[in-house]
């Protein structure tokens, strides 16, 4: 999204044609599901990706001739031999992806779409695929649509933190432009900030914590990352249902404090780093302190997935697969 919607509003600004397409539905073993989105452009180049490989180059001279017709189209691709539009791979999937031309009259949208991108604000773009009329697309910002491409009622059930396809005629296509929740990670230390770079690259939004100045040194971290410097004892921070709560503090008071206040906090993840026998001796400890099995399950600790690692950088990376896995609806732990 980052790279695909400034490319658009690019070309269109230099009063070129694009075809923006993007994977509406997939089944079974495809390199992307729905939500992944690629640009093509009159000059033979393109932005972003919808998977690669045989499907990508296909569906890229696909956009050439859309781009050419200017009527906007949905395609399905077979990811297995000798099915309908074979194209030679073994996957053993579906992609069906949609082409969109898009010009001059959408700019306002597009210019709206990168302005929200940048502040990172809540927001999703519905697309109305019509088999019998022209497609529309309107921008919603939490309950508020910005153009209108259906009706409130059909919109509002479809906005959640995945691409969702809806058949009919129309058919809707809501997707989230950005992606909710932050991820506080309380310690910044050597972990952390590995951990920090690697959560940065594969989408998340990020806040260190850390009660030293100097362990928040800006330069040590992805730029846009907040730094928040306080006591571990006293935290107070506007946490929601789509946040990630990271502890790993430099010793293991820390992390029981932060525990304490926040593990029945209303967030999506709790993890907290160290050894089974701390984990352990963090759930006794909590049980005593009058916190239900319920409220204690919800740890995951040792935090990451078991790979053995154990350098910082290792220990990130298994930490970093974890919160992706559990952004995607896998449940992975520890052991």
């Amino acid at each position: 999204m980052r790279t695909v919607f400034p490319a658009v509003r690019d070309h269109i600004r230099r009063g070129e044609r694009v075809v923006l397409c993007g994977v509406i539905a997939s089944s079974g073993s495809t390199p992307r599901g729905a939500g992944a989105r690629m640009a093509v452009f009159a000059d033979g180049g393109f932005a972003g990706t919808i998977g690669g490989g045989s499907v990508e180059r296909l569906a890229q001279n696909y956009a050439r001739t859309v781009l050419e017709e200017g009527r906007p189209a949905v395609r399905t691709f077979q990811l297995h031999p000798n099915g309908t539009e074979d194209i030679g791979m073994i996957c053993g999937g579906t992609v069906t992806v949609m082409f969109q031309p898009l010009g001059k009259e959408e700019l306002p949208l597009m210019e709206r779409i990168c302005a929200l991108l940048e502040a990172e604000r809540p927001a999703w773009l519905v697309t109305a695929l019509s088999e019998h009329g022209p497609w529309t697309m309107a921008l919603w910002e939490k309950d508020t649509p910005w153009q209108m491409a259906a009706s409130p009622e059909a919109v509002r059930p479809l906005m959640g933190s995945r691409a969702v396809l809806q058949w009919g005629e129309p058919a809707l296509f809501v997707e989230p432009l950005t992606r909710q929740g932050t991820v506080y990670i309380f310690g910044a230390g050597h972990v952390g900030r590995e951990l920090a770079w690697l959560l940065d690259r594969v989408g998340f939004r990020l806040a260190l914590f850390d009660d030293r100045m100097e362990a928040l040194e800006a330069e040590q971290f992805p730029t846009g990352v907040q730094l928040i410097q306080g006591d571990f004892g006293r935290i107070d921070l506007p946490l929601t249902e789509s946040d990630y709560v990271v502890i790993m503090t430099a010793g293991h008071q820390g992390d029981l404090a932060i525990l304490q206040q926040l593990l029945t906090a209303p967030v999506t993840y709790i993890g907290c780093i160290g050894s089974r026998k701390k984990a352990a001796f963090a759930r006794e400890y909590l049980k005593e302190n009058g916190f239900t099995e319920a409220d204690i399950k919800r740890i995951h600790s040792p935090i990451g997935l078991p790979i053995g690692g154990e350098t910082p950088q290792e220990i990130a990376v298994s930490i970093a697969a974890e919160l992706i896995a559990h952004r995607a609806g896998k449940e992975l732990r520890y052991g």
